[in-house]
């Protein structure tokens, strides 16, 4: 049986009573210290011989996620991988149906909504998170509303919309609009889409690091690059990691390094000054940056953020604002038009010097978002 534990204090739950019309404690976090669920749940090893004949989307990756057969799959998965310079490859996951990684996340959880069939569904997001769970609810048929910050991008918001789903729109920022889900979240019936809290949406995103590893022959490369506000990409890719690690499907140890706007960087920081948490004088209020996917000032899973990139061998990098100017127009003028978010990686690699330990290894950096989403940077 596969059920939802806490990784603080070791208290666990059954899956089904997150949707379940019930009053008393939530069931979308640990009722006793309110902190996100991990998932107790045993991946198979994925025979990579037996892909070729599989879906061409992440649900080949059957033996290592914890639903098979969905029914809201809108193709999502096995994006383009394709060469930056002789060392640094980019995977192209805003050609996703929403137009971003999000997807890989936001199918399982609402595959995983559809069959407990609550009576609505909540998400909140800076906006391609919940359009990704408002685009495949409306898929499922299910009940959705979006919390989002009111200075969301136009276009985000209007994707939203488009899919059917109620829009609030949050005074503040990611933290007030993530406050106001959450109390909604506490409603009985409500399945609470969470991206950061439910673990499904880290065992869809971590099918980003086995597509690298079937494109890349059984191997990974030697560095994985990866934005990080709350750390849904960095902490699926440290859960495939393990689980090809265990299964002797890899043999070397990939790093893992994540990437922050300088302008909010509490990750950084703490991790730069060798703390297992937060630092308790982080800024509670996230400062503008043009990385509004990354701006997230205190973000939930923070200790085991800063564990995994310490456990994967890797380091935080931060990028400023022009740093993040510069590699969207510089991702344009090859072709590439992605959104100022899924930029910064590019911008972290690109500042790359001839003495940084990474400059030589082969490298993957994401590209989350199109550009469509935010329009250019100014």
């Amino acid at each position: 049986m596969i059920s939802y534990r806490c990784p603080d204090c070791g208290t666990g739950s059954p899956v089904e009573t997150s949707a379940r019309s019930l009053a008393g404690p939530p069931a979308w976090c640990c009722p006793d210290c309110r902190g996100p669920w991990d998932l107790d749940f045993a991946a198979l090893p994925v025979d990579r011989k037996a892909l070729s004949g599989r879906v061409n989307s992440l649900w080949r990756y059957e033996e290592a996620l914890p639903l098979a057969a969905p029914a809201v799959s809108l193709g999502e998965g096995r994006t383009p991988l394709v060469p930056l310079t002789p060392t640094v490859s980019a995977k192209l996951d805003f050609l996703m149906p929403t137009l971003s990684f999000k997807d890989r996340g936001a199918v399982l959880l609402a595959e995983l909504a559809r069959r407990l069939a609550p009576q609505r569904v909540i998400a909140d997001s800076s906006g391609n998170a919940g359009t990704a769970v408002a685009a495949y609810c409306a898929r499922a048929g299910l009940d959705c509303t979006v919390y989002v910050p009111e200075a969301t991008s136009a276009k985000k918001v209007e994707q939203i919309r488009a899919h059917g789903a109620r829009l609030e729109l949050v005074p503040g920022d990611r933290e007030a609009t993530a406050a106001a889900a959450r109390a909604a979240a506490d409603t009985p019936g409500t399945f609470y889409a969470s991206h950061v809290y439910n673990p499904y949406f880290l065992h869809g995103t971590k099918t980003y690091v086995y597509e690298l590893w079937e494109d890349f022959g059984g191997r990974l490369p030697e560095a994985i690059v990866v934005p990080v506000g709350n750390g849904t990409l960095l902490l699926g890719a440290a859960l495939a990691l393990a689980e090809l690690h265990a299964h002797h499907l890899i043999d070397e140890r990939p790093a893992l390094i994540a990437v922050q706007a300088r302008a909010v960087s509490p990750l950084a920081t703490a991790f730069h000054a060798g703390a297992d948490d937060l630092l308790p004088e982080t800024p509670g209020q996230a400062a503008p940056t043009l990385a509004e996917g990354i701006a997230i000032p205190r973000p939930p899973r923070a200790r085991q953020i800063l564990r995994a990139v310490r456990e994967w061998g890797g380091t935080f990098q931060t990028v400023t604002e022009d740093q993040i100017r510069a590699a969207q127009r510089d991702l344009a003028a090859r072709g590439l038009y992605v959104e100022s978010t899924g930029v910064a990686c590019w911008a972290a690699a690109s500042a790359w010097s001839d003495s940084d330990r990474y400059r030589d290894r082969t490298a993957v950096v994401p590209l989350c978002g199109a550009g469509l989403k935010t329009g250019l940077a100014p």
